[in-house]
């Protein structure tokens, strides 16, 4: 998490924008809960409360939970129910999920209690949002959801520590989460009817890693765009299949906003205004390099599609029972994780053909019989130097990655709680394999600026202003073409460049067109 001066993040009885959840998450925004958002919650908490002395049974006021649910418990043993439940799905296992996605997670629950239409106290979203301002992460294994009923395993543990039970990081240090809400001065929470339900029922999880992920993406695409331009540039390329016209044939948007960021960002290039004087020696360029904007812009359709269903998602108050507009308290299916998980899969498949794509471009670069006439694999001396032939093999290493990441997790199902729920989404598990294939596009996307900077440098000729400017952002880290050197630093360098948007600030700066 990087902490910056970012305004706080007021949760109402709204959706939050996605913005909101990338401050909080990413950034370290406060938040802070709209007094609207209080009322609603007190409000639904008192339905709740006129059912508790109810001898007809209610569904997660007075019983058990799933196969359990015909069970009906006493008045005296419901709260040991909220905590037994609690503590029973606190049961991920494996590596710690990333402090940025328990964030969200939080947050995003956080939200769905501010809607009022979950019938908790208000105080329970306080103790949310004072866990969140504290800097209070709850470790969570990265196994033990299958998006549906919601990610309930990683939220029973957010709801653990809350009650100041189970494990937490504090600034990456791992401590018990009743010394950390004791050092915050939080008091544990002790949950009544409902509120230990309401606290695991959501997919909040899967959302919040696919507005993540969306976040991300918005950056890598235009920077997929940013290395295509400069790939056509080092192979000598042309610009021609880019124009304006010719993409309107097709008009699909996304294509049109790749091929104007390509136009851009090769735009005053003398490399390509020589084609124009001269003539174009190769009678068409390779799919790699003329269909780049096809494929990077059904990625951004891809994601505009992604982002309405998180949008949606966002304005949704997922739990089961709700606490209906009109007072009712019903039973209902709106944590499947369907809608999430299908489109997390379909990111997946996106973001490894634009990695396949920018791969076939970079061996380009390395094939003297296809590189218009730069030295077999951009050596130095070749022979004695291999140049980037083995960042290649590491591209290629990922793309296969990727392609196996691709395969869709939503399409699996697999039936628990003695058949209660017989079909789950598989959301989750969607999103970690998304959230991997995101660092892969990543690394592929720079080895592709590293081969093609290389590529220009040793053409020897002026480039445009952009890729110019780019260029000499990745030199300030990454010195130019000589004998070989120990590559691994040099892509890390580069890696660190797109991860962190220094590649795309330079694209963007000098009042030029890129978006």
């Amino acid at each position: 998490m990087t902490t910056t001066a970012t305004q706080p993040v007021t949760v109402d009885v709204g959706a939050l924008a996605p913005d909101d959840v990338v401050a909080v998450a990413r950034h370290g925004a406060r938040v802070e809960l709209a007094p609207t958002a209080l009322a609603a919650m007190a409000e639904s908490r008192a339905v709740i409360e006129a059912l508790a002395d109810d001898t007809v049974p209610h569904y997660g006021v007075s019983t058990g939970f799933g196969a359990l649910a015909t069970k009906q418990i006493p008045f005296d043993r419901r709260a040991q129910l909220q905590a037994s439940l609690v503590r029973s799905h606190a049961a991920s296992s494996g590596p710690a999920v990333e402090d940025e996605v328990v964030r969200a997670l939080l947050l995003l629950r956080l939200s769905t209690l501010a809607t009022g239409r979950t019938g908790v106290r208000p105080e329970v979203a306080q103790t949310y949002a004072d866990l969140l301002n504290a800097g209070i992460t709850p470790v969570i294994g990265e196994y033990g959801s299958l998006g549906c009923s919601g990610d309930l395993a990683p939220l029973a543990h957010c709801a653990l520590a809350a009650m100041g039970e189970g494990d937490v990081r504090v600034q990456g240090v791992p401590m018990p989460a009743a010394e950390a809400l004791a050092a915050a001065g939080i008091e544990p929470l002790v949950l009544r009817e409902k509120e230990g339900l309401a606290l695991i029922n959501g997919t909040d999880g899967m959302l919040g890693m696919l507005v993540l992920a969306l976040d991300d993406l918005g950056a890598l695409l235009s920077t997929a765009d940013l290395a295509a331009a400069m790939s056509v540039e080092g192979l000598a390329g042309t610009d021609t299949v880019f124009a304006a016209d010719l993409q309107a044939l097709r008009p699909h948007p996304g294509q049109a906003r790749s091929a104007a960021n390509m136009r851009a960002a090769l735009d005053g290039s003398p490399v390509i205004a020589a084609h124009r004087s001269t003539g174009f020696t190769r009678v068409q360029d390779a799919y790699s390099l003329r269909c780049a904007p096809q494929v990077h812009g059904a990625a951004r359709d891809t994601v505009d599609h992604a982002a309405l269903v998180a949008s949606r998602e966002l304005a949704s108050a997922v739990d089961n029972p709700v606490v209906t507009l009109d007072g009712r308290v019903e039973s209902n299916g709106n944590f499947h994780g369907a809608p999430v998980g299908y489109v997390l899969d379909f990111l997946a498949i996106a973001v490894a053909d634009v990695a396949s794509m920018s791969e076939r471009r970079t061996d380009r670069f390395l094939d003297a019989t296809r590189n218009g006439g730069l030295p077999p694999f951009l050596a130095n001396d070749p022979g004695v130097d291999s140049g980037h032939m083995i960042a290649q093999y590491t591209q290629a290493g990922i793309v296969s990655e990727l392609k196996r990441l691709a395969v869709p997790a939503s399409v699996d199902s697999i039936p628990t709680s003695a058949m209660q729920e017989d079909h789950v989404s598989m959301g989750w598990g969607a999103a970690r394999k998304l959230r991997r294939a995101i660092d892969g596009l990543t690394r592929v996307l720079a080895i592709e600026v590293l081969t093609a900077a290389r590529a220009a440098d040793m053409r020897g000729v002026a480039t445009a202003a952009l890729t110019g400017d780019v260029r000499a952002v990745l030199r300030e880290r990454v010195a130019g073409p000589g004998d070989d050197r120990w590559l691994a630093p040099e892509i890390a360098a580069a890696v660190e460049l797109v991860a962190d948007r220094s590649l795309l600030a330079a694209a963007r700066g000098g009042g030029s067109d890129f978006a």
